[in-house]
């Protein structure tokens, strides 16, 4: 499964890179995983200091930190 978690990880990363912010929904259809899967993920890159996280009324979004373009 860490595999798995690690290469949905490069997805989102490659996404983010592209678009700049998106939302958890967003995230969940263009990587085509579940919605577990892609919070272990983010999770991963948060815990990497690879993406800001954060919840603007009830919708969670993400970006690329600076220091990962």
């Amino acid at each position: 499964m860490i595999t798995e978690i690690g290469i949905t990880a490069g997805d989102i990363w490659h996404y983010l890179d592209e678009k700049h912010d998106a939302t958890l929904d967003e995230l969940v259809r263009h990587t085509a995983q579940n919605r577990e899967r892609v919070l272990m993920s983010l999770g991963w890159l948060a815990r990497e200091g690879h993406v800001n996280l954060r919840e603007d009324n009830g919708v969670y979004r993400a970006n690329l930190t600076s220091h990962s373009h």
